[in-house]
């Protein structure tokens, strides 16, 4: 796992991340380059928000997005939240989810973050107990509304 590199991602690696994104759109289709292309460039601006790409063996193997958030309570301490977390169908179960996750966790480390936060398909156990492998706990309730 020497190999495994993290980036932040660019503009060229949006049909990348497109790609990888389907996993969250079944059949339905996604979204167009144009549009994707805007909505990243908005992303570019947000102070302390990264989507990241990892990279093994020159082979782009996952990605995921860290908002390092900062915070009035808890001592103005940040938070971070990821989310967006895939890894490329193909490469699953050799540790890249691990090594991802480890590199946020470090990220949010450095960054004096007090947790790091995800939300995760309440359906998708396989996902749970990986995130719990890695220390993660269930914690509360998250709630949504469908806007839309």
């Amino acid at each position: 796992m020497t190999d495994l590199t993290f980036r932040p991602a660019q503009k060229s690696d949006i049909p990348t991340l497109l790609d990888l994104y389907q996993i969250f759109d079944g059949d339905a289709p996604g979204l167009s380059l144009a549009a994707a292309e805007t909505i990243f460039a908005r992303i570019e601006t947000y102070p302390n928000y990264t989507v990241y790409l990892a990279e093994y063996a020159d082979e782009i193997v996952g990605t995921f997005a860290l908002l390092l958030m900062d915070n009035l309570a808890h001592q103005g301490m940040p938070e971070g939240i990821v989310e967006n977390v895939v890894v490329a169908p193909q490469m699953q179960g050799q540790g890249f989810g691990k090594a991802m996750m480890q590199y946020a966790m470090q990220l949010c480390a450095d960054a004096g973050c007090y947790k790091l936060v995800l939300s995760s398909n309440v359906k998708n156990e396989r996902a749970h107990k990986f995130y719990e492998s890695l220390g993660f706990e269930k914690y509360g309730f998250s709630f949504r509304v469908e806007i839309i």
